[in-house]
Order: structure tokens, then sequence, then C-alpha cells
């Protein structure tokens, strides 16, 4: 149903040269897009060529990260896989409109798509190759790579560039990319004056699957784990994250390595196996032993901050995580 419930995603393609960052204003450069004749070109992630008229209006996403980058732009998608997904997630960065729900994020519907006759269909290598394939006889489709592990901040900024360009709005993009460094300048500067430059911090999700615990440590390879380093935290975590989420995997007996650290986490209410930390793990004694759980240093995050999404969800994390641990 979401990430949060993937062990890893698996995502391997070839990587954008591109980079950029951002939060929302209304504004997709209308000016700019009235003015364009040109056909556009485009090179994606798997390296082929994407042809448009123009810039794209009708657009279809068929991932979170991408769809969050759409409104961020200002272009209110007229497909999203999972709407109700999105809506329960990423409130951080709410649709404002009502899309046409297009199926899964893993599989999309080809019918309901085509019926929308996008100018436009933005996907990620999450999605099975041979749907791709499908999806390019609907509509121009741009697949990006949904994350990089070795760059996790430019894999972010680099697909928002790709779509701004897609969709004649790289003024706005422009400025997105400045209102993430400034919150990114603000947030760390917040901390150091807090005394926290350099403080041990571990950033996990869980879940519960048939009455067991699983945790996920966002190491340095993820992009929350990136944003924390950019604002001076250390990454408590060792263990070894994927390629391409820079997630690893634990138990509640992996959490004793951590020692005494800042711990924070994101869940849901609307989906109570994702917070195991104050529920599944409330009366288990390895928990309640932890150094960081005794000295109540154990932070629930805000829900909504989809924790893959674009800069408009990374400057609302900042904000999440400086007012937590400052408070």
């Amino acid at each position: 149903m979401r990430r949060l419930l993937l062990t890893a995603a698996v995502a391997t393609a070839a990587a954008l040269t591109l980079t950029a960052c951002g939060t929302t204003e209304p504004a997709a450069d209308d000016d700019a897009k009235k003015k364009t004749t040109e056909r556009i070109t485009l090179t994606d992630a798997t390296g082929a060529k994407v042809e448009l008229d123009g810039p794209a209006e009708k657009v279809v996403g068929t991932e979170w990260n991408v769809v969050e980058n759409l409104v961020s732009l200002g272009v209110d998608p007229a497909g999203v896989a999972d709407v109700k997904g999105y809506q329960t997630w990423d409130t951080a960065v709410p649709l404002k409109n009502e899309p046409k729900d297009i199926g899964t994020r893993g599989e999309p519907s080809m019918d309901t798509i085509a019926s929308l006759k996008p100018d436009l269909i933005v996907a990620t290598d999450d999605l099975p190759a041979g749907a791709v394939k499908q999806l390019r006889k609907v509509a121009p489709v741009l697949s990006l790579r949904a994350a990089d592990a070795s760059d996790p901040i430019g894999r972010m900024t680099g697909n928002l560039d790709l779509i701004a360009r897609a969709t004649g709005t790289t003024e706005q993009a422009e400025k997105l990319k400045k209102q993430f460094q400034a919150k990114i300048e603000e947030g760390g500067k917040a901390l150091a004056d807090a005394g926290l430059d350099g403080a041990e911090y571990a950033f996990a999700d869980g879940y519960v699957i048939s009455n067991q615990v699983s945790i996920r440590p966002f190491t340095s390879g993820s992009l929350i784990g990136a944003v924390n380093e950019k604002l001076g935290l250390k990454n408590a975590w060792t263990v070894k994250g994927d390629k391409n989420y820079g997630l690893g995997a634990t138990d509640v007996e992996g959490l004793t390595k951590l020692g005494d650290v800042q711990f924070a986490y994101i869940g849901n209410d609307g989906d109570k196996n994702s917070t195991p930390f104050n529920g599944a793990l409330a009366k288990d004694s390895v928990w309640k032993s932890l150094p960081f759980v005794k000295k109540g240093n154990v932070h629930r995050l805000p829900d909504g901050v989809w924790m893959f999404g674009g800069p408009e969800s990374m400057i609302k994390y900042v904000d999440a995580v400086v007012a937590a641990l400052t408070k």
C-alpha cells in the first residue's frame, strides 16, 4: 500500500544529470508557457528521449514523490496513483484538485490513464519496465530514478528540475530550491544555537506485521538522513542501507546499539501498524530499557510529511525536527 511497508525499494536506472530544490507557490510559469512554441526534448532516467509539443499541462503521476513535485510546481495532476494513500501520507503538500485515481502505485490502470488523454505521464523506476513500456503507448512518459543513496538530495532536486522543464515551471523550481536551501541554513543555525550541532540522532520508521515489529533505519544514504546531516546532526545508525533509498533493517534488539541518542520517527494515525514505538513496543522490556527511551528523547514527528517526497516535504521535516529537538 505504501513504501513504508516495503523492506527496501529496488530501483536501478541511469542517473539523471540535473540538479534542483524547494516549497509551494501557486505558479506554473504562465507567461513562459504562452510564449513557448518550440518542442521540448528531454532524456529520462532510462535514456529514452521524451518529445513534447510544448509544456505539458494535463499530467498523470504514478508515484507520490512525482505528484508532490507537480503540486509544488503549481501543476494540478489530472491523474494520481492511490489518491487516498497520498492524502493520508502526504498532507504536507495536499492536492489542490480532485484528480482521477489511476489505481495503485505498483499497478496503475492503463485504461483509466488512457481515458484522461494526458500530455505527459511522469513515472519512476519503482514501476516495472513492462508497465512503463505499456504507458508509452498511451502518452509520452518521463521515467525518473526514484532515489539514489549516493546523492539523495541531488536526486530529489534533479527530479524536480526535470519535471519543471517538462511543464514549463522552471522559475518556480528555482524558487523552491532557494526556499529549501534557506530552510536548511535556518534549521542548522537553530540546532547549533541550542547546542545540538553534531548531536547523535537516529531516525526510523516501523511497522507491525503478524505481531512482529520491524524497524527501518534511515541511514546517511536516505533522503531524511542526508537532510539531517545538512542540519549538522550525526547519523547514529551503523547498519547498511540499500543503494537506492538508503534504508536498513533491524528489530528492537538492534536499537540497543544506538546508545544515548535523540530518536525520532514518523507514523500515521490512519495506519495503526505504522506506529510501533508508541504502540506494540510500549510494554516491551528491551524498548523500555533503552537510554533514549528512559530519558524521554523519543520524538514522534507530525504525520503527513512524506519521507520520500520532494523539497516541500523536506522543508516541513526540517521545521518538525528542529521543533522537536529544541523544545
